[in-house]
């Protein structure tokens, strides 16, 4: 065993690897092939192609044999299937019977092809850069049109209407051989009237469309309504009935809320839905015909649905006509189950292969009454495309259909998560009632290495954005390039986080920038006093809302021997003003309503308390960020410049709200590391230049 710093150790997970191990896979689908045999297709986001999103598809060549599959690429360069809708996006892309449709990302209009044919678009050429975006769509039964969302910007049209913000739509789009972006009913309107709408679902049958809609300042995950509608010829919809959640829930009144996300039809034609009516989010089933809704499931601490930041969030999926399969998520952690409508009081059979070693699963799709495909990432591997049969007779066996990324990295690096709770608030002085509060930690590990007997490692506190999300247990290599160079790391899942249910998730309203930060602290403070981390090297990071819990942190305590914040929000009343519709209102529920109650926003911003910050600090800011702007980063660095505290400011050209190319991700990580080594005394083994333009860090 060798013996070096903490923070020195030589690790051969670089800054590159973990680049390269960054492709997002999500979205996965499946349809029938030309010769019988299902075709899969998810999409890839690619930092090593500048983030573009890829659409992949994977076909057997024998239609007699599934196993022998090749994967190719169906949307060369420069296609990207990648929308702006909320900012967030999801749900770019849509398979049909025969047309794949997907929004691209330069112009954001809604295109067509099929299978490697060349794209043509069928919505109109947008009148300004990006002003048509569009989402979430699905193909109607009988072909001949889709239904999706639009959301529009800055137009004409929407001025003259006294729209002072984009409007959210539910529209129709002529598809097929003989459509035309140019003809004059290429795009009709069937739904409005709502600040927002997701999930436009057709019935089987195509005569029920059924979708989600909300207003401000709600937020899907807080109080939502499930509306269906009879379907006429030509695209025309009736009466809409409201089948379940809340309308225009006043903020605070929590228990009158409902949210309802992950609506969809099933073969019978009744329509299942996620909702949090009964504490966590459960699946429930509305029949058109009596209009009864029926629980299906009545679980208690699991939850069969997440925050929809993203379009395309449904967590379960109708295998045959009698099951169903779920992804159930347990404090952070998920796991895969088949629940059985005729036996209900059978509750859900796990499916145990699959969660026994993955811990985080995602995009499920039907390939046929036994099989099912998804995006699954466990404790030791990265997020890989998975066939799993899941019938009740054959048990569960796994196909990996689209394998993780290649780290060539021996899994005795990893640091395995260690799920902890603790008591927070630590402070006595504290307003907020004791509670117990969640997070992942991960102890440094490397094969061969300890650090000098008597010491302590650093610690990483990182808190996540949202800040109504949550972090998982699965391999994530931006962890794994900190603990195997003998750096601890605690990923906080504080109050407010998804995962623990709606009690857990409410408690940041009113309360963000407190409950957080106090969580993030007590973390920090339950593995240093237990003897895991050193007292002196806890250092804390954190991105967009997980920026503000940093810079809170290190203003409201002085615990914190360096922070890193990550596009981070320093003013609140500037994200009031200036931050997209998605979230205009979003900080109604978290910390009062704006104007009225500016005075808590002024309070509870990091720069009106800049002169309490006393450490190190790095800030790192993609400069075409619309959802945290640069502005809040460079008052954050104008504040601590004018103290005089050490510091750098590293910003990329060409980032949106967080980062996707691969030299980003690799500059930004080493930045970091050469930051710590510079705070908390250690000489990174990795040769690292810093940047320009650094104070009081040479």
């Amino acid at each position: 065993m060798t013996e070096l710093p903490f923070g020195s150790w030589p690790s051969p997970i670089s800054a590159e690897s973990v680049a390269a191990g960054g492709t997002g896979l999500s979205g996965v689908s499946a349809r029938s092939a030309e010769n019988g045999q299902p075709e899969l297709w998810w999409l890839e986001l690619r930092p090593s192609e500048g983030g573009r999103a890829v659409l992949v598809r994977s076909v057997a060549a024998d239609p007699t044999n599934d196993t022998d599959r090749a994967n190719a690429d169906a949307l060369n360069a420069p296609w990207s299937a990648r929308t702006r809708v909320h900012e967030y996006g999801g749900g770019a892309w849509w398979l049909g019977r025969e047309f794949t449709y997907f929004a691209h990302w330069d112009d954001q209009r809604l295109y067509q092809f099929v299978n490697d044919g060349e794209p043509t678009p069928l919505t109109p050429e947008p009148v300004g850069p990006a002003a048509y975006r569009y989402a979430d769509g699905q193909e109607h039964p009988d072909g001949g049109w889709v239904v999706c969302v639009r959301e529009t910007h800055s137009t004409s049209d929407s001025a003259a209407a006294g729209h002072s913000e984009p409007v959210n739509e539910i529209v129709g789009v002529s598809v097929g051989p003989v459509a035309s972006a140019e003809k004059s009913d290429s795009v009709i309107v069937l739904a409005s009237g709502t600040d927002f709408v997701s999930c436009p679902r057709f019935s089987p049958d195509g005569r029920w469309l059924s979708w989600v809609r909300w207003n401000h300042p709600n937020m899907p995950w807080g109080s939502t309504e499930l509306c269906a509608a009879p379907v006429f010829d030509g695209r025309r919809i009736g009466n809409v009935r409201v089948v379940a959640g809340s309308k225009d829930v006043a903020l605070g009144s929590a228990a009158a809320a409902e949210s309802i996300h992950g609506a969809d039809w099933l073969r019978d034609g009744n329509l299942v839905f996620s909702s949090d009516r009964n504490g966590y989010w459960n699946l429930y089933s509305w029949s058109p015909e009596s209009g009864e809704v029926e629980a299906l499931t009545t679980l208690q601490g699991v939850e069969i649905g997440s925050p929809p930041w993203v379009f395309g969030t449904q967590r379960w999926i109708e295998l045959d006509d009698s099951h169903l399969v779920v992804a159930m998520t347990t404090n952070a952690v998920d796991s895969l189950g088949v629940l059985d409508r005729n036996n209900l009081a059978s509750g859900i059979r796990g499916v145990h292969t699959v969660s026994e070693r993955y811990s985080s699963i995602a995009s499920l799709a039907r390939i046929d009454d036994d099989r099912v495909a998804l995006v699954a990432a466990g404790p030791r591997s990265l997020p890989s495309i998975l066939e799993v049969d899941v019938s009740v007779a054959g048990g569960d066996e796994i196909t990996t259909r689209r394998p993780p990324a290649n780290t060539g990295i021996s899994p005795e690096w990893f640091s395995a998560a260690q799920p902890i709770s603790f008591r927070s608030p630590v402070s006595a002085d504290s307003a907020s009632p004791p509670r117990t509060a969640h997070a992942f930690f991960y102890p440094p590990t490397a094969p061969g290495f300890a650090g000098p007997a008597g010491t302590l490692p650093p610690l990483l506190v990182m808190g996540h954005g949202g800040p109504t999300s949550h972090s998982g247990s699965h391999l994530s290599l931006k962890i794994q390039y900190w603990t195997s160079r003998g750096i601890g790391v605690v990923d906080v899942n504080y109050g407010g986080s998804s995962g623990f249910g709606r009690a857990y998730r409410h408690l940041l309203n009113d309360s963000w920038g407190i409950v957080d930060v106090e969580d993030c602290i007590a973390a920090a403070k339950s593995l240093a006093d237990q003897g895991l981390a050193s007292q002196d090297k806890l250092a804390i990071r954190g991105g967009s809302a997980g920026g503000l819990t940093v810079l809170l942190a290190l203003i409201n305590s002085d615990q914190f021997a360096a922070g890193t914040s990550l596009y981070g929000v320093a003013d609140l009343t500037a994200l009031a003003a200036e931050t997209h519709k998605f979230e205009s209102r979003y900080l109604d529920g978290l910390i009062g309503p704006y104007p009225q109650r500016r005075d808590i926003y002024v309070d509870r911003s990091p720069i009106t308390h800049a002169d309490r910050l006393s450490s190190p600090l790095l800030v790192l800011q993609g400069l075409e960020d619309e959802v945290v702007p640069p502005s809040q980063s460079e008052a954050i660095v104008a504040a601590v410049a004018k103290k005089g505290l050490p510091h750098a400011y590293v910003t990329f050209e060409g980032e949106q709200h967080g980062f996707r190319q691969a030299a980003t991700i690799i500059r930004s990580l080493e930045v970091e590391l050469w930051f710590y080594g510079k705070v908390l005394g250690f000489s990174p083994a990795d040769s690292i230049d810093g940047p320009d333009g650094a104070v009081g860090l040479n």
